[in-house]
This record gives structure tokens, sequence and C-alpha cells, in this order.
């Protein structure tokens, strides 16, 4: 008979191998993008698919950042409750949404809207557009190099725990109250990114930053 902790471990590593396996397919297309540019701009800029693209742009958009938000109030009343079984459901189920909800959401923002960009002028060349993509880059940084290895601690902790005890580790709060803090940083960017992306000001472009 399987225990619960023996569950959970399996669980953890499952939903480790899925976010590993959108990471890798994120870098697959970063790698054909840049071997196969002309095949890879001329997809993207078919006519057939840019209403698709613009459908699929504001819905994955759009449920990312709901997802986001919604996670990191979740999370914030989960810690207040100081509830042993709140927070480590709470954080379960918020871990397993951004492997298999939030991942594969983040390809289709990067594909919808780089066919959008590819129709309407250079990426790099447009103020808002190319600002816009720079903050989303940004968020996504953050999210790989600081939250990922929290998570990773977090997920060695909780496997480690003992089901008799009422409180959790002071070292587990600690990590789970920055990770926190890591996502409200991480979603900063996307608030901007969505004031700009209907707002559209003038401001100047990236590429001409250093000139």
């Amino acid at each position: 008979m399987k225990t619960k902790s023996t569950v959970e471990t399996k669980s953890i590593v499952k939903t480790k191998y899925v976010l590993f396996g959108f990471l890798a397919i994120m870098a697959g297309m970063i790698g054909f993008a840049i071997v196969f540019q002309e095949t890879f701009i001329s997809f993207l800029k078919h006519p057939a698919i840019y209403r698709h693209a613009r459908f699929l742009h504001i819905a994955a958009v759009t449920l990312f950042f709901a997802n986001a938000v919604v996670g990191i109030l979740w999370e914030r009343q989960s810690l207040a409750s100081g509830s042993k079984e709140v927070i480590l459901h709470t954080y379960n189920t918020v871990a397993f949404l951004d492997s298999r909800f939030s991942s594969p959401l983040i390809i289709l923002s990067v594909l919808g809207g780089l066919s959008l960009s590819f129709n309407i002028g250079e990426l790099w060349q447009i103020g808002w557009l190319s600002v816009s993509f720079l903050l989303f880059l940004f968020s996504g940084i953050l999210w790989i190099v600081s939250d990922i290895p929290t998570q990773y601690k977090i997920k060695q902790l909780t496997s480690n725990l003992n089901p008799g005890d009422q409180t959790l580790p002071g070292e587990l709060i600690r990590l789970l109250k920055l990770r926190w803090w890591i996502s409200i940083a991480g979603v900063i960017p996307l608030v901007i990114i969505f004031m700009l992306m209907v707002y559209k000001p003038e401001i100047t472009a990236v590429a001409d930053w250093l000139r």
C-alpha cells in the first residue's frame, strides 16, 4: 500500500519532469528560430494564421496573468492561516498549475505574440512592443533563476516532513514567503505589459536605446 508521502513524492517528481519538458520545448523553439530563421518568420507571418494568433495570444496571456495573480492571493491567504494542511495543499496545487497550466500558456503567448509582431513591423523597432517583449523575457528569466531553485528546495523540505508534526519548519515557511515575493516581482512586469498592449504609448524602441 502506498503511503501519502510516497504518492506526494511521485507527484513532485512528475511535476518536475513536466516543467523541464516545457522548458525543453521552449529551448527547442528558440533553437529552431535561430537556425531556421526565415522559415520560422515565414510561418508566423502567414496571413491565414493572423486572426488565430491574435485570439491565441490574448487568451493565453490573460489566462497566464490571471493564474499568476490568483496563485499569489491564494498563497498569501494560506500562509496567513498558519495551517500546515492548508499551506501544503495550496502550495502543491499552485505548483501543479504552474507546471501543467502556466508553462504551456507561456509557449502559446510567445508564439502568438511573435506572429502578431511580425505582421505589424520589426519587433525591436516598435517602442511599446519591444519594451513589452523585453519585460516578458525579464519575467521569464526571474522565474527560471529564482523561483525554480526555490521550488526545488521547498519540495526537498516537504518530502522530509514528519506527518505527525502540527507545524511546518521555520525554513520552509521562510522559503514559501520568499517564493511569494518572487511571484510578486514576476507579476509586476506583466501588469506593465498589459498596459503597454492596451494603450500602445509612443516610447523609444529598444533598438534605439544605445544610439
